[in-house]
């Protein structure tokens, strides 16, 4: 492709999609990313940060942080494999196995990673993955790579995965097949039907894999999706990140040990980038401990969610079907929710459009991640501006 063509290419497609309010625009951050951050001067109620128990800013993880830059220095230096492997990543892997309630786990360097990396290391082009159609796009990509014949299931829908199950295991023409699913689905709020999937997956003697990306340290007391049904001796795969609620930045699979050694001599990631730093490791563990030592910060992750999603329904705003506290305002055309979304950024809250591709067309929304770190006063001050704009635009 000569330089001439890629500049029309760029342009055109650009143009198209701002014209359209598709064109994502990139707000850098002045402040650290708390309950308010500073962008351009000016101080916003943030309504946009999966850091959902305040971590991200906790002195207790900057200490350690510090002690491990100290002792460790800034980065690991290698791959897990040849010597970048630090007694700190050791201890975060131990960590994570007995705070997901499993007999082993292996720290990435994203909660992307892992999908790219667990999924193609067990599935390959003579097996099948039942995936639910609103997977994130870490999973969707994680299966394609794998090669593996993909069957989309209808979100959250029983009857329709039982029956792709039953067809794909009668056919006989795969020799291992993987139901797939997120915990928690990010756009929506809504939680996986665990306890139905685990039953069918019994029933085919499917694999299960769980990302409980937005379930750790939300559900379960902080222990995620599988722990909050139970089930943590019936889900093969337990997929979580340390960007979110953990507050600092990684990822991590859960599982038997077997499984564990597998994804060490076999995951691409884990073989070929090198290892999370010291300093990251150091402040995980860190948050680890402290949801391990107390529910507090969980309880109050929950009282926030609550308080705003009962504001916001009380306005008459659609808030769809949460079930957790990821609270989306469905507006619908991508125009008018961009519009919403920098109208709210004018008047002292930011919370981001979510648009096409990220959810599908003419689904568009706002949506709002309440933290432990709010307090009720912001909580207040985003709903004044809620009902304000609201009002204007027509919408309430």
């Amino acid at each position: 492709m000569s330089s001439s063509v890629l500049n029309h290419f760029l342009r055109k497609n650009l143009e198209d999609l701002k014209e359209k309010g598709l064109y994502n625009i990139i707000d850098p951050l002045e402040s650290p990313n708390g309950p308010l951050i500073k962008i351009a001067g000016k101080e916003l109620v943030n309504l946009s940060s999966n850091n959902y128990l305040g971590l991200a800013t906790d002195q207790r993880l900057k200490d350690a942080a510090f002690k491990a830059v100290e002792q460790f220095g800034v980065g690991a230096g290698a791959v897990r494999t040849i010597n970048g492997t630090l007694k700190l990543h050791v201890e975060l892997e131990e960590k994570l196995a007995q705070f997901k309630h499993t007999e082993a786990a292996i720290a990435y360097q994203s909660g992307f990673n892992c999908n790219m990396a667990a999924i193609s290391a067990v599935m390959d082009k003579n097996d099948a993955i039942l995936s639910d159609e609103l997977n994130h796009a870490s999973i969707i990509d994680g299966c394609r790579l794998s090669r593996a014949k993909i069957i989309r299931y209808r979100h959250s829908d029983m009857e329709d995965l039982r029956l792709r199950a039953k067809d794909a295991i009668e056919s006989g023409q795969y020799n291992k097949v993987m139901v797939i699913t997120d915990g928690v689905f990010s756009m929506d709020g809504d939680i996986a039907k665990l306890p139905e999937i685990v039953e069918i997956a019994a029933e085919f003697d499917l694999i299960t894999y769980v990302d409980d990306a937005h379930g750790s340290g939300v559900l379960g007391e902080g222990a995620g999706t599988v722990k909050h049904f139970g089930l943590s001796e019936k889900i093969d795969f337990q997929i979580g990140t340390l960007s979110k609620a953990i507050g600092v930045v990684g990822g991590y699979v859960a599982g038997k040990k077997e499984l564990i050694d597998w994804l060490k001599v076999r995951s691409r990631p884990f073989l070929f980038s090198t290892s999370l730093t010291p300093a990251d490791v150091a402040a995980s563990i860190r948050s680890i401990e402290i949801l391990m030592e107390s529910t507090e910060l969980n309880k109050r992750l929950w009282d926030n969610a609550n308080y705003l999603k009962t504001g916001l329904k009380e306005l008459g705003f659609d808030i769809g079907a949460s079930e957790t506290p990821i609270t989306p305002c469905i507006i619908g055309d991508e125009v008018k929710t961009q519009l919403f979304s920098k109208r709210l950024n004018d008047e002292g809250v930011y919370a981001k459009a979510i648009v096409f591709p990220t959810v599908p067309k003419g689904t568009g929304r706002v949506r709002n991640m309440p933290s432990a770190a709010h307090t009720k006063e912001m909580l207040d001050q985003a709903l004044s501006i809620y009902e304000k704009i609201g009002k204007e635009m027509g919408m309430i």
